[in-house]
């Protein structure tokens, strides 16, 4: 067990366990990171039961202990993954589940910082960037420490329409989504290529010509996939559960992995003290430093708008 500044390096603990944080600690005890995984949930039996069926598959996979807990279990873990929150309902926004998870969030951090934690805490619950930046506020921690999962599964989905569209392997698009998790998300498409090559010249290679028609039927299917997802089977978990997963890679292997991570900004873009999903540099520490994609003048102005957005709703909230 390898520890640095009482941090077990090994040890993960998932708070939340409804059908994204089961999907993440299922999705982590496949990955191999981690020897050692504690689940918290506000029904004990849940998280009881949870454990016990995940662990029920590690003569399948690698040793390793997975049970529930309490606060005083995952002090020493070196990332605690917050899921937990209430859950988005069809025709609800992301944004409308504000001050249910904001006051969920007054229950938890609180009990986390008192015990002087000092790994990671990666924010999964939404809406995310409001919640990375009452978990910033409530717990006190070092910006670096608190990270949203923000538009990592944006991304993905961004990344998996245009390689569908362009018939080639998504790991080969480069493209992000930025902004807010949710309706005011931005494609940064002026900045996208394919290997290196603009975005526009690699779809004429491929035969495809009206840029403007197909950029805009993509983003608002990615924009609008969760709905889709939420209106067919009530939730989603997949894709995120695997996000989850890759944001830990990078931290635990130090990856410094360029990832579209919820993060305060300081100047980036023009915003100030607003907390929103823009590609960063994740390794052990946290976020090392955010990595602004170029932008021209109308994805600028949208990225602005999706922050204001982000802003009046947490103006709102009594912490």
């Amino acid at each position: 067990m390898k520890t640095i500044d009482g941090v077990n390096l090994r040890k993960v603990a998932v708070i939340g366990c409804g059908f994204v944080g089961s999907a993440s600690a299922f999705s982590l005890m496949n990955s191999g990171l981690f020897s050692e995984i504690v689940l918290i949930d506000a029904d004990k039996d849940k998280a009881e039961g949870e454990a016990m069926d995940i662990s029920h598959g590690i003569p399948f996979a690698r040793q390793m202990k997975i049970y529930a807990g309490d606060y005083d279990d995952i002090i020493d873990a070196s990332i605690i993954i917050i899921t937990a929150g209430a859950n988005q309902k069809p025709g609800e926004t992301r944004l409308d589940l504000v001050r249910k998870n904001a006051q969920i969030f007054k229950s938890i951090i609180p009990e986390i910082a008192k015990r002087d934690y000092k790994g990671i805490l990666l924010i999964v619950a939404n809406p995310v960037d409001i919640l990375t930046r009452v978990a910033l506020e409530l717990s006190g921690f070092e910006e670096n420490r608190v990270i949203g999962s923000g538009t990592v599964l944006d991304t993905a989905r961004l990344k998996t329409e245009l390689g569908q569209h362009l018939q080639v392997d998504s790991k080969s698009v480069h493209a992000f989504i930025i902004g807010e998790h949710g309706d005011s998300e931005i494609a940064a498409w002026s900045s996208a290529n394919v290997s290196g090559i603009a975005l526009d010249t690699f779809c004429e290679m491929r035969g495809h010509y009206a840029h403007k028609e197909a950029t805009e039927e993509i983003a608002n299917r990615v924009k609008n996939s969760a709905y889709e997802i939420i209106k067919k089977k009530h939730a989603t978990y997949y894709g995120i559960a695997m996000a989850v997963k890759r944001i830990c890679e990078a931290i635990i292997r130090d990856e410094k992995s360029i990832l579209p991570v919820s993060s305060m900004l300081h100047g980036e873009y023009g915003l100030e003290g607003v907390v929103l999903s823009s590609p960063a540099i994740v390794g052990k520490n946290g976020i090392e430093t955010r990595v602004p994609v170029s932008l021209n003048e109308e994805e600028t102005k949208a990225l602005q708008t999706s922050a204001e957005t982000l802003q009046k709703i947490m103006d709102d909230l009594e912490l």
